[in-house]
């Protein structure tokens, strides 16, 4: 632990010299790879205390977000130079009255590159995450900094990458918007906001491209692409990617996470994840489990789909048939984390937690759930239709594969 606390302390004070490389296209892949990691050790360092929304260690952040853009020659897009504040009330409790709240203010940062063109594309991803763990934590007893390094430093340096990657000649036929989102964990605070108070008009803006934990890309390469069916030209573009990655999408345009703000707008997105994982939430989400590697090959294959649509004009939008516009109805949970970027049989299992449903029907981490009651599960739609069949109290047989047997396990809701 002091050796990993020193290599922090030597990355900071780094960080002048290293954060004025020249633009990525001048880079070699070796600076470029140095630059993420730099970014995301920062951000998910213990000096920012897990960067909450509204406390000194989300200041410290969005000051260092504002000072990357300006080293990459973008310019202040907010209401007060760099900056977007917006007012809320924190309460750790979620059905807290908005009197017993604690009002804060978050700040979105936001960095543009113009080029007088009649279209701006927005690229973002939220850097705000748990704090000390007081909500939304996975290890609900523990009280301990969540630096968040894959959730989401992750999304922010691939961000950053683009900004320098497209900070060059040659992508010209749009505008280019960075927007680093705080209040994503208590809500998409800081999303809802811009949309709401965009800083370039909503009728200008192309598409929104948003990273939430791109930084565990699997031996496989399996990346989810959500959202793609908000445009129809998504699915064709990927088609002409060359990349080892291999692309794993989904239609939805709701999600837990900034994109969906703006496909409220009736925006097209898309929102890239490298997948879920057991620190996930947990103070364990740290700088030296992330995939750099990975991140790279992800912010590669994003500026091919942004140079493929360059001078496509504005992408069309589509609506779609958004599975999680129902889950407000479920009156049960499974207490599991799904495995989103998983495309074989069944609904596999990235982690059991703890005390709920499936850890006390003995199911676990890994199991490739294939049947619950009488309803067959072929894959992710058909489980979360499954939850909207049953009821609290009741008891149904879940099948499962594990290893090359099926087991079934009573589980009770």
């Amino acid at each position: 632990m002091k050796e990993m606390k020193h290599y922090i302390w030597v990355l900071i004070a780094l960080l002048p010299g290293l954060t004025a490389y020249s633009p990525a296209h001048a880079q070699s892949k070796a600076q470029t790879l140095q630059q993420m990691q730099v970014d995301v050790v920062y951000l998910s360092s213990d000096l920012l205390a897990g960067r909450e929304t509204g406390t000194e260690g989300e200041a410290m952040a969005a000051q260092y977000i504002a000072s990357r853009f300006e080293a990459l020659g973008l310019s202040p897009k907010g209401t007060d130079g760099w900056y977007q504040a917006f007012d809320f009330t924190f309460s750790t409790n979620p059905h807290a009255k908005p009197e017993d709240g604690e009002d804060r203010t978050g700040k979105n940062v936001l960095g543009f590159i113009d080029h007088g063109a009649e279209h701006t594309i927005v690229i973002g991803g939220h850097y705000d995450h748990l704090g000390m763990g007081h909500f939304g934590s996975r290890e609900v007893h523990t009280r301990a900094i969540h630096n968040g390094a894959d959730d989401n430093a992750s999304g922010i340096a691939v961000m950053l990458d683009l900004a320098a990657r497209l900070s060059g000649p040659e992508y010209t036929h749009n505008n280019y918007l960075f927007i680093a989102f705080s209040g994503e964990e208590l809500g998409l605070y800081g999303s809802k906001y811009f949309v709401s108070h965009p800083t370039v008009e909503l009728a200008k803006i192309n598409y929104m491209l948003n990273f939430d934990m791109v930084g565990r890309l699997n031996d496989a390469k399996a990346l989810a692409v959500n959202a793609a069916g908000t445009s129809p030209i998504w699915k064709k573009t990927f088609e002409k990617i060359e990349t080892e990655i291999e692309i794993n999408t989904h239609d939805s345009g709701i999600g837990p996470s900034d994109h969906t703000s703006f496909y409220l707008k009736d925006l097209p997105v898309l929102h890239f994840f490298s997948g879920q994982h057991d620190d996930y939430h947990k103070p364990a989400d740290d700088s030296e489990l992330v995939n750099y590697e990975g991140m790279y090959e992800i912010s590669d294959l994003v500026q091919q789909l942004i140079a493929l649509l360059d001078n496509q004009g504005k992408v069309a939008f589509s609506k779609t048939k958004d599975q999680t516009q129902t889950r407000t109805s479920f009156k049960v949970t499974l207490g599991i984390m799904p495995d989103y970027v998983s495309t074989g049989e069944g609904m596999r299992i990235d982690a059991v937690l703890d005390e709920r449903p499936a850890a006390k029907a003995g199911l676990e981490d890994g199991d490739i759930v294939i049947k619950m009651g009488d309803l067959p599960i072929g894959g992710m739609e058909d489980y979360m239709k499954a939850l909207g069949a049953f009821e609290k109290g009741q008891t149904i047989t879940v099948v499962v594969k594990r290893g090359k047997k099926k087991i079934s396990k009573k589980v009770t809701f």
